[in-house]
């Protein structure tokens, strides 16, 4: 017998998910009789573990340790229970509020969770009902737990699941990052060697937050952007894609007075299946082809679209020259407007350099523009709102990938619900002066410059290909970029401008231009990330072109 095979049988002992056992027990009996395909699917959910990092676990459902399953779910709520349980607190207990969305299996994780919390002694809440994560994250400041944890796997393709950690406390809501990740893997790794998540303790006694939890995210949400008078008439789609978003974004329009949406019906309602979409990431070509239909159906003026645990937001515009008529503007579109949309409030509340917008190094630099404008600080941080959120000062962040912080107050993450409450607000003001979303984007370029981005990325199935390509460019690094010469290199494993290590290479190019690569925290992916400027859109747009073919020979090194 293999140890592969050995470690199968270790689990299948100890697995209480029917599905799940039988999924193993036909691999197992498939294995015996020299079965070579089945050897390596047990080989890749055994031969590793799925790790546990800063952005929590995240990977395929499935029995096997390099699975999301219930094991590994009860394992990581047992270690973060010990975890909480080592940090001295004045008040008892330490408290640890769950919450979950649509996908498969997520309220299992979150009652299985809630039961590990209570037995080993933790304070669990479990929120009433399946809920936006930026609802979780809201609860964890509101009813002053030490810790909080999501089940969901966001914007992943329907096979996934995920855990998602956040802390209280001097965290303030925020995820987590290192050290702390390090810790509570290594308090995960104690359970998991000890074999049996049988022998944990398990108790019935968590509490359910009451409805008061969701009304207080509802009110506070809904005075990021009270409805101006200019906001009656607009005419507009929404869709949750498959996710959670509706149910408590239709409450907060009608509470802050905005008119309900079209809704693209077939997305509306949670289903973990996803069945519309290939994958449910607004971002990917294909998943908003339903809310174009719509829009041209009922003559929308925007489009607004949440990713599945609604905390991430797409926006897209009629156009003429795009095909269907439509065009999603680029998460960098859409955070620069916002972040003028805050920088704009910041002033007028008297706010200066005490106050700071902050992006992810690969978001757009014109956010750091928009800052100096309005004599507020800005600062560029590792991709991720764990980091994001953690900016001195911070007024408002965002990152390219659809993420925005408007209410850091209320919410110390990236929170799609009240981004559209704000885009709204933002959208009925260009009204009131006879604009549009459209009008927007042309109003920022008349003020702060032409700002051109994109992505190239490579997604692979043999991750060792996005090591070769990271290694090669740091021993033989590029001289030139879509022919523009590179003019330095940061290297962010050693550290630059203060910043934590990180796997990044950032490119500045002679024209002013700006590389990054990296590989993706969530995806077996390389992305590439591109920013320009120029002396107009077509200019801009030019640039774009030229360095985007030079990205497509960098990741070719694979």
């Amino acid at each position: 017998m293999t140890d592969i095979t050995r470690a199968a049988r270790r689990w299948l002992a100890q697995d209480p998910d029917p599905v799940t056992r039988a999924e193993l027990e036909e691999l197992l009996a498939r294995e015996a009789e020299g079965d070579e395909a089945a050897s390596a699917d047990l080989a890749d959910r055994f031969g590793a573990r799925l790790a546990f990092g800063t952005a929590g676990l995240r990977g395929r459902l499935g029995a096997g340790s390099n699975r999301m399953n219930r094991v590994l779910v009860m394992q990581a709520a047992a270690g973060l229970a010990a975890f909480l349980l080592e940090r001295p607190g004045p008040d008892g207990p330490p408290t640890v509020v769950i919450g979950y969305d649509g996908r498969r299996n997520s309220d299992v994780f979150a009652r299985d969770s809630a039961e590990v919390f209570a037995g080993a002694g933790v304070r669990a809440i479990l929120l009433p009902r399946l809920l936006p994560t930026p609802v979780l994250a809201f609860a964890v400041r509101h009813l002053g737990a030490d810790a909080g944890v999501m089940v969901t796997a966001s914007h992943n393709p329907p096979a996934d699941n995920g855990y998602k950690v956040y802390l209280g406390g001097p965290d303030d809501g925020a995820q987590i990052v290192p050290p702390v990740d390090a810790e509570i893997a290594a308090h995960i790794q104690q359970v998991a060697d000890a074999g049996d998540v049988g022998s944990l303790p398990r108790s019935s006694d968590y509490e359910v937050a009451g409805e008061d939890v969701v009304e207080a995210y509802i009110d506070a949400t809904a005075a990021v952007a009270p409805a101006p008078a200019a906001a009656d008439g607009m005419t507009w789609v929404y869709t949750a894609m498959h996710g959670v978003g509706w149910e408590t974004l239709s409450r907060i329009l009608e509470r802050a007075g905005y008119p309900a949406p079209a809704l693209v019906t077939a997305q509306t309602q949670p289903d973990g299946t996803f069945p519309t979409v290939a994958f449910p990431n607004p971002e990917e070509p294909g998943a908003m082809d339903l809310a174009f239909e719509t829009a041209r159906e009922v003559g929308a003026d925007f489009i607004l679209a949440n990713d599945p645990d609604a905390d991430r937001l797409a926006v897209a515009v009629p156009d003429a020259d795009a095909p269907g008529g439509w065009r999603k503007l680029t998460g960098n579109e859409i955070g620069l407007l916002l972040g003028w949309r805050a920088a704009k409030r910041a002033a007028d509340a008297g706010l200066g350099a005490e106050a700071s917008l902050a992006c992810s190094l690969v978001s757009s630099p014109g956010l750091a523009v928009v800052a100096e404008r309005y004599g507020l600080s800005s600062y560029a941080t590792l991709t991720g709102f764990k980091w994001i959120s953690r900016a001195p000062g911070i007024v408002y962040g965002f990152e390219e990938a659809l993420g925005y912080l408007v209410n850091p107050e209320t919410v110390r993450d990236k929170d799609g619900i009240s981004a559209a409450i704000a885009m709204l607000g933002l959208i009925a003001e260009a009204r009131a002066s006879g604009g549009d979303a459209n009008s927007l984007l042309a109003r920022f370029q008349d003020e702060f410059g032409f700002f051109d981005s994109g992505q190239v990325a490579l997604r692979v199935e043999d991750v060792s290909i996005i090591g070769r390509i990271m290694a090669s460019l740091r021993s033989s690094p590029p001289q030139a970029v879509g022919g523009v010469a590179v003019e330095r290199i940061d290297d962010l494993l050693d550290g630059v401008d203060g910043l934590p290590p990180g796997d990044v290479l950032r490119l500045w190019l002679a024209d002013g231009s700006r590389v990054i690569v990296r590989p993706s925290g969530t995806e077996p992916k390389v992305k590439v990330y591109l920013d320009v400027r120029g002396e107009s859109a077509a200019d801009a747009r030019a640039r774009l072109v030229a360095v985007e073919a030079g990205a497509r020979e960098l990741l070719a090194r694979g």
